[in-house]
């Protein structure tokens, strides 16, 4: 039976060239950190594969903070965003999980937390973030692109809120800048990854989700923003995720980045919209959750059918070789349904 995997949004089969590279790396025995000959090997290979991951973003290599996963680079920039003052915390509810639990914990603390609406197709109106901004709002979170439902945030507007925001209220001492986190895990291997253009301050993506290896995450630090560490011991990524670097899945992953590819992206929304096409023909009834063309994912289906449970429809899928997902990769063995929807 032909096996057909459908859930590359939760994790995407590696890359067979990104595999070598991560071979090439398991054989590589120094420690970046040690001063020896094998250290400075690895450490050499360390430094090309952060510039790599810094081009990658037009950003400098100073810039670039390698962590264990997308949701630990998530965690880093929220929690390590705000201080020791109550403060305001703005994102979505229909972030990932990884963003959403880390900002309760932060609520249970005694943090303001004010949820951006959304519209019926998952969208966040950049006006109403320039309505929410207020005196001690330290973190703005808004994902790049939703993991469920495939809708592409005003990423760009927003940033340009905030910025307009800082510019004119920098006088004030009362008024802290907030941080203006993106987690860009589902859009790093589709859209335009330049932080420059996105004008965010904190920016994570992970491996898993672009053909890289697991185990891998990456998130952008702005020059000149302090975050407070949670992982402590050797000062590794300048102080902000101490233990030995991952060395394999870095190499990996600069890897996938380097195989990134726009016309790839062509393809996959006329593959996108031909299924969504043949599905409406066999199924009329059926929702399609999310936007429609330009304003989706370009891998990116999500639909409900009426009467059917999603979970028996999985395991139904499940018999004749078809691998998909439904609602978020760290919730879907949740019997709630998808928060996103």
């Amino acid at each position: 039976m032909r096996n057909i995997y459908l859930d590359n949004a939760a994790a995407s089969p590696i890359d067979p060239r990104v595999q070598e590279e991560v071979d090439r790396g398991m054989k590589i025995c120094g420690n970046p950190s040690s001063f020896n000959d094998s250290g400075r090997k690895a450490a050499n290979e360390l430094t090309k594969a952060r510039l790599k991951v810094a081009r990658f973003l037009g950003a400098h290599p100073e810039e670039i903070v390698f962590t264990g996963s997308g949701s630990e680079a998530n965690n880093l920039a929220i929690q390590g965003a705000v201080n020791s003052d109550q403060e305001t915390l703005i994102t979505t509810p229909i972030e990932h999980p990884s963003v959403l639990e880390p900002i309760k914990k932060l609520e249970k603390e005694g943090y303001k937390v004010r949820y951006l609406p959304v519209d019926r197709y998952g969208f966040v109106d950049s006006k109403s973030v320039q309505n929410m901004l207020t005196a001690h709002c330290s973190l703005v979170s808004v994902m790049y692109a939703n993991n469920e439902i495939g809708t592409i945030e005003p990423i760009n507007k927003i940033g340009k809120v905030i910025k307009e925001f800082k510019t004119k209220n920098y006088k004030l001492k009362t008024i802290n800048f907030p941080l203006f986190h993106v987690d860009a895990c589902q859009a790093a291997g589709c859209l335009n990854m330049n932080v420059n253009n996105l004008q965010a301050d904190l920016i994570t993506f992970n491996g898993s989700k672009i053909g890289g290896p697991r185990g891998i995450g990456v998130l952008y630090v702005r020059r000149g923003i302090n975050l407070n560490p949670f992982i402590l011991g050797g000062g590794q990524e300048r102080g902000l995720r101490a233990g030995t670097e991952n060395l394999p899945a870095i190499l990996g992953m600069a890897k996938a980045i380097e195989l990134v590819s726009r016309k790839e992206s062509a393809k996959l929304t006329k593959l996108r919209d031909y299924f969504i096409g043949k599905l409406k023909v066999i199924l009329p009834e059926i929702k399609i959750n999310g936007p429609a063309h330009e304003l989706r994912l370009p891998n990116n289906i999500n639909i409900s059918i009426p009467d059917l449970d999603s979970e028996n429809l999985l395991l139904e899928l499940d018999k004749y070789g078809i691998y998909a997902g439904s609602g978020s990769a760290c919730t879907s063995r949740a019997v709630e349904p998808s928060h996103v929807l």
